[in-house]
C-alpha cells in the first residue's frame, strides 16, 4: 500500500473520543477533490496525553520520504491547542517542507497573535468540508494558493458527504460515536460559540437515519448527538427517537443535548417509552438568575425548565446530566448558590459545575469592562475574577467543583451524599465540606476513592457530629456498591468476602446508569442520592 501524501490528525482528550470533524473532511475529499485525492489521505488520531515528539515521529513514519508535497491537517480545539502547537513546532523543525494546515474553533477566531497560526502554512476558518479538499488539491496540483488565511466555504448540507462510513470497526467496538442531525444554533447565549450562528441547519432526515441504520447494522450501539438543540424541531426529534425505539437492545446508549424549557407532551410520550439505561440528556441550565440570563442574552423559561426536569425525573428513565456555569457576569456566589439549591432539589443524576471560559470569538467579551471580567491568558481561558466574585472566592469555587466531581458526580458516595447535603442550603453544606477537605488535605488531585471515603467518614463523624455507626454503615453500602476492592481505614474488618468485579467488557456508560438505578432502589429517601457522572468523564 502506498504512503499517504495527506494526513488528517488531531489530539483527542481521551481515546474513547473519535473525531467527527476529521471524518467529515476525509469523507468529503473525493467529492470535492478527486478519488485520487481521497486515496492519498489517511486519518491519524492521538490523545493529549501522548508526548509531542512521539506524535511527530509517528506522523513522519506514516508519511515516509516520498517526493512531492506532503500535507498534515490538524483539528485545533481549546483542550488541545497547547499540545498541538508543540507538535506543529517540532514537525516544522524536522521537515520544514511539510505543509501544515489548521482548522477548528480554537483557530477560527482571534487567530492573529496565535503562535500555532504563525508556525502553520495555512489556516481554514469555520467550515472545512469543502475548503480543505480544495486547498489540498491546489497544494498538490496547483495553482498554488496565495492566501495563508482561508475563510471556510459553507455549503448547503445536502452537498456535504456524511462521515459515518469512516468510523472503523474498531471505533464501533471501543469508542463513543459522535453524530449530528443538524448544525448551528438559533440561540444567542454569549458564552457559546454557537451564538455566532445565524440559525440551525438540518441534514436530510431520511438520509441521516439511513446512515444511522448502517452504523447500527455494523454493530454501533453508543451514539452521542452533538446537535446543540436536539429538540428544537419536535417532528425530527420524534422520528430520531422512534428510530432507536425500534432498535432497542441491552447495550444501546444514546446521548442528546436538550433545550430545558421545550418539551411538549408528544415528545414526552416518546421519551417515556424508553427503558432505563438507554437515554442520557445533557441539559444546560447555566444559571437560574433572570438578570444574568438577560445580560448574556440567554432565553430560558425557568418555571418550564423546572417542570420539565421534574417530569423527566419522575416519569422517564432518562439519565439527566445538568450543567451550571459559575462566573457569569453579574452572578454572585449567593445567587449561584440559590440556583444550585433550586436545581439540586429536583434531584438530577448529575450536576456539572463549570466555570466560565472566554472562548475565542464569543460575544461574552463585551462585558469585560462593565463587570471587571479577568480571564486566564492561557487555555482554557477560565475567568479568574469578576466584579461580583473576587479571586479567592473563585479559587474556593474551583476546589468545590473538583471535589463535587470526585464525590457527588463519581457515583461512589450516593448514600453518603444524603448525609453530606443536610441543611437549609445544599450548596452551603457541600461548600463547608469542601473547605474542610481542602484545609485537611491541601490537595485537589491524587485523592483515591479510599482516601475520599476516609475523609468523608472523618468529616461526618467529626465536624458534622453524625453517629459513627450510621456513617460507617452508610459508607460501607456505598463502597460495596461501587465495586472497589481495596480496604479503606474506616471500614477495616467490615468488608469480608466480596463479589467479583464487573466485567470490563460491559459498557461503562451503562454501568454508571445501572449503578444509579440500583442505588435509587436501595438508598435513603430524598432527592440527593442520585448523582452519577457520564462515563466518558
Amino acid at each position: 500500500m502506498s504512503r499517504p501524501r495527506i494526513i488528517l490528525s488531531t489530539l483527542n482528550a481521551k481515546y474513547i473520543h473519535a473525531s467527527l470533524g476529521l471524518r467529515y473532511l476525509l469523507a468529503n475529499m473525493a467529492r470535492h477533490g478527486s478519488e485520487e485525492l481521497r486515496a492519498q489521505t489517511a486519518l491519524r488520531e492521538f490523545t493529549i496525553a501522548r508526548a509531542p515528539r512521539d506524535i511527530v515521529a509517528a506522523l513522519l513514519d506514516e508519511l515516509g520520504e516520498a517526493e512531492g508535497v506532503q500535507i498534515v491537517g490538524f483539528g485545533v480545539y481549546i483542550w488541545n491547542v497547547t499540545q498541538t502547537t508543540e507538535v506543529v513546532r517540532l514537525l516544522k523543525i524536522a521537515r520544514p517542507a511539510i505543509k501544515v494546515v489548521l482548522g477548528g474553533p480554537e483557530v477560527s477566531y482571534e487567530y492573529q497573535e496565535q503562535e500555532i497560526v504563525r508556525l502553520a502554512d495555512h489556516l481554514i476558518t469555520g467550515w472545512g468540508d469543502v475548503s480543505f479538499p480544495k486547498l489540498c488539491h491546489a497544494l498538490l496540483h496547483g495553482p498554488q494558493p496565495l492566501m495563508k488565511i482561508i475563510v471556510g466555504e459553507q455549503p448547503a448540507l445536502d452537498e456535504v458527504v456524511m462521515p459515518y462510513a469512516e468510523y472503523s470497526d474498531d471505533d464501533l467496538a471501543h469508542r463513543l460515536l459522535y453524530v449530528e442531525a443538524s448544525r448551528g444554533c438559533p440561540f444567542k447565549c454569549e458564552f457559546c460559540l454557537s451564538s455566532l450562528d445565524k440559525t440551525a441547519w438540518a441534514f436530510s432526515l431520511d438520509a441521516f437515519l439511513a446512515e444511522l441504520d448502517q452504523l447500527y447494522t455494523r454493530g454501533a450501539r453508543n451514539f452521542k448527538f452533538v446537535d446543540r438543540t436536539f429538540n428544537l424541531k419536535i417532528d425530527a426529534s420524534i422520528r430520531i427517537l422512534q428510530f432507536f425505539l425500534e432498535r432497542l437492545s441491552p447495550d444501546l446508549f444514546v446521548h442528546f443535548e436538550v433545550i430545558p424549557d421545550h418539551l411538549p407532551d408528544r415528545l414526552k410520550d416518546v421519551i417515556a417509552q424508553f427503558p432505563p439505561g438507554v437515554l442520557q440528556f445533557e441539559i444546560g441550565i447555566q444559571s437560574f438568575n433572570p438578570e444574568v440570563q438577560q445580560t448574556i442574552s440567554r432565553r430560558q423559561d425557568n418555571a418550564k425548565t423546572e417542570a420539565n426536569l421534574r417530569w423527566l425525573m419522575t416519569a422517564s428513565h432518562a439519565h439527566l446530566h445538568t450543567d451550571l456555569i459559575f462566573g457569569l457576569p453579574g452572578e454572585t456566589l449567593a445567587s449561584f448558590a440559590e440556583g444550585f439549591d433550586r436545581l439540586h432539589a429536583i434531584g438530577p443524576h448529575e450536576i456539572q459545575l463549570g466555570i466560565l471560559k472566554r472562548l475565542r470569538g464569543t460575544p461574552i467579551v463585551r462585558h469585560s469592562i462593565t463587570f471587571d471580567m479577568a480571564y486566564d491568558a492561557q487555555p482554557p481561558y477560565i475567568v479568574q475574577q469578576t466584579s461580583s466574585v473576587d479571586a479567592p472566592t473563585m479559587q474556593r469555587f474551583k476546589r468545590l467543583a473538583r471535589y463535587w466531581d470526585l464525590v457527588a458526580n463519581s457515583g461512589r458516595f450516593t448514600r453518603a451524599m444524603v448525609l453530606l447535603m443536610q441543611g437549609p442550603s445544599a450548596f452551603e453544606a457541600f461548600m463547608h465540606f469542601s473547605d474542610w477537605l481542602w484545609h485537611t488535605t491541601e490537595k485537589t488531585s491524587g485523592l483515591t476513592p479510599e482516601m475520599l471515603l476516609d475523609a468523608v467518614f472523618d468529616y461526618l463523624t467529626g465536624p458534622r457530629g453524625q453517629p459513627i455507626d450510621i456513617v460507617r454503615e452508610t459508607l460501607l453500602a456505598d463502597y460495596l456498591a461501587s465495586g472497589a476492592r481495596a480496604n479503606p481505614e474506616c471500614l477495616q474488618g467490615l468488608l469480608g468476602q466480596r463479589p467479583a468485579p464487573v466485567s470490563r467488557a460491559a459498557s461503562k456508560l451503562q454501568q454508571r446508569q445501572t449503578q444509579h438505578a440500583d442505588n435509587r432502589a436501595v438508598g435513603p429517601a430524598g432527592p440527593h442520592q442520585d448523582l452519577v457522572a457520564e462515563a466518558e468523564r
